[in-house]
C-alpha cells in the first residue's frame, strides 16, 4: 500500500506530536456523518438524562452536559458510535484515515475505540489538560487518537488545544490525593496552557495525536457545533495494560494488515487508570451529566 503522508508530515508528526491533513474522509462519508449526528442532537432534546442503548459494559451510550435542555440541547459525548451506526463503522474501518494511521505506525493497525466529542453552540464542557496514554496504556506507544473534524473548528468553538513536543517528555499524574481525577494538577495545567497551540480546520480534516501528547481544550463560544469523532488505533504489537475504559465488541478488530503473535515492549513508566461507571469521562474530570446529582464516577 502507497503512503498517503508524505515524508515531511510524518517527521512534523514526530517532532510535534500531532498532524492535521485535510480531506480525511469522502464527501459522502462526511455528510453522513454529519447527518447521522444531528439527528443523535435532536434526539436528545427528548432526554433529560444519559440514555442508551447500553455500551458493553452497561453504561448509556448519550451523554449531556448538565447545562442541557430541550431547547438548548448540550450533547456532550457518544460511546463507540460504529456499534450502532453503519456510517461511523465505515469512518473507522474504511477511511483514508485509517491509512494515514498505517504511516505512523506501521502497516498493522487495529481498533481500540472510538467516541464523539460534541460541543454544541454554547455548551459548557471544558477537557481538562491530560494525556490519552494515561487512560489506555500498551506495552508500546505506538497508539494514535485521531480526531475527525465533523465541523469547521475554530477557535472560538472550543478547539482542541495541545502543547507540541510533549508527546517526548514526561507522563503527567491524573491523579489527585489518591483520586484519580482524569486531569493533571492546577499548577501544572497552568504551565501547559502557557504553551499550548490551537488546532483548528474545516470539517473532514484530521488532527492525528501521538498518545502521549498533552492536550485539552476549551468551551464553545460560538454559535456554530463542534463534534469530533475521535477513533483510537494501534500498532498490532501494541498490547493494552488495562482494561478499555471504553469496551466494544469491535475492540481488538485489525483495519489494516495481519494480528501479531508477539508484544513490543518499551521502557516505560505509566500509572494505572481508574476505569469510569459514568456515562463519560466528563464526569471524572468534575463536570456533571444531565439531571444526575454529583457523585463517584
Amino acid at each position: 500500500m502507497s503512503s498517503v503522508l508524505s515524508a515531511d508530515q510524518i517527521r512534523r508528526y514526530r517532532r510535534d506530536g500531532c498532524l492535521v491533513v485535510e480531506d480525511a474522509v469522502s464527501r459522502g462519508q462526511l455528510a453522513r456523518l454529519h447527518a447521522e449526528l444531528g439527528t443523535w442532537v435532536e434526539e436528545s432534546r427528548s432526554h433529560d438524562t444519559p440514555y442508551g442503548p447500553p455500551t458493553l459494559d452497561g453504561r448509556p451510550r448519550f451523554d449531556m452536559g448538565e447545562e442541557h435542555t430541550a431547547e438548548q440541547p448540550a450533547l456532550r459525548r457518544v460511546n463507540n458510535p460504529s456499534d450502532v451506526s453503519e456510517t461511523f463503522y465505515e469512518v473507522m474501518s474504511s477511511s483514508r484515515m485509517v491509512d494515514m494511521v498505517c504511516d505512523l505506525v506501521g502497516p498493522d493497525v487495529k481498533f481500540h475505540h472510538c467516541k464523539i466529542n460534541q460541543k454544541c453552540p454554547g455548551s459548557r464542557t471544558t477537557v481538562h489538560y491530560h494525556q490519552d496514554f494515561a487512560f489506555t496504556p500498551h506495552s508500546n506507544d505506538d497508539v494514535v487518537t485521531a480526531l475527525l473534524m465533523l465541523d469547521e473548528v475554530t477557535e472560538e468553538n472550543g478547539c482542541l488545544l495541545v502543547v507540541p513536543g510533549s508527546h517526548t517528555g514526561p507522563m503527567y499524574s491524573l491523579f489527585q490525593d489518591g483520586t484519580f481525577t482524569g486531569r493533571v494538577d492546577a499548577a501544572t495545567e497552568e504551565r501547559l496552557m502557557e504553551q499550548q497551540v490551537p488546532i483548528t480546520g474545516p470539517a473532514g480534516s484530521v488532527c492525528l495525536m501521538h498518545t502521549r501528547l498533552a492536550h485539552g481544550s476549551a468551551p464553545n463560544l460560538a454559535d456554530t457545533p463542534r463534534g469530533l469523532y475521535i477513533c483510537v488505533y494501534t500498532a498490532c504489537d501494541a498490547v493494552p495494560l488495562a482494561r478499555n475504559p471504553m469496551p466494544s465488541p469491535n475492540e481488538g478488530l485489525v483495519v489494516r494488515g495481519q494480528p501479531s503473535v508477539t508484544a513490543r515492549m518499551i521502557d516505560f513508566e505509566v500509572e494505572l487508570p481508574r476505569q469510569p461507571i459514568s456515562a463519560s469521562f466528563f464526569t471524572v474530570q468534575g463536570q456533571d451529566s444531565a439531571g444526575r446529582s454529583p457523585g463517584p464516577a
